[in-house]
């Protein structure tokens, strides 16, 4: 199998960066196609290999908004890990992706019975949702919401009412 660079699998410890490959497909999704849409069965999650993949939500009234790109060596989905083990968002492929697609049920199984590995993969996924995608969500979301003038707006983050 080849690697992506960086990103979730980068972090890992040796051992379970090859764990984790192992319960792993490589997979080429053309562009457009959906990996997993909003609200659906959170049964598996990728590893961007090469290209990019898409985070959407619905937005009433305005229709599919991108909250965040991800590329090579990024993980795609995290709901697969926390039940109910639905999607919040969607994701879509822009351009051709190749990624490592992995069955969540065989990972959540491995992460129950080895608790070392699963602390491993768990601290992994956090540091990833937690340390960076939150904060772009957040970001994105206020965008999105924000009147076109406003001082919410991303560029003028800080500068709202009631901030020094």
């Amino acid at each position: 199998m080849t690697r992506a660079t960086g990103g979730l699998l980068e972090r890992l410890p040796t051992e379970d960066r090859d764990r984790l490959l192992g319960y792993a497909r490589e997979t080429r999704v053309s562009d457009g196609t959906w990996l997993f849409e909003e609200g659906g069965p959170a049964d598996r999650f990728w590893v961007v290999r090469s290209g990019t993949v898409a985070l959407e939500t619905h937005v009433p009234g305005r229709g599919g908004e991108i909250v965040e790109t991800l590329g090579d060596g990024e993980l795609v989905g995290w709901s697969w890990l926390f039940e109910p083990y639905r999607w919040h968002l969607g994701a879509r492929a822009r351009g051709s992706v190749e990624t490592y697609e992995f069955d969540a049920r065989r990972v959540r199984d491995a992460v129950d019975a080895d608790p070392r590995f699963g602390l491993s993969v768990v601290r992994c996924v956090a540091s990833t949702v937690l340390g960076r995608r939150l904060r772009a969500t957040r970001t994105r979301l206020l965008d999105l919401y924000a009147p076109p003038s406003s001082p919410g707006k991303a560029s003028g983050l800080g500068s709202g009412p009631g901030t020094p």
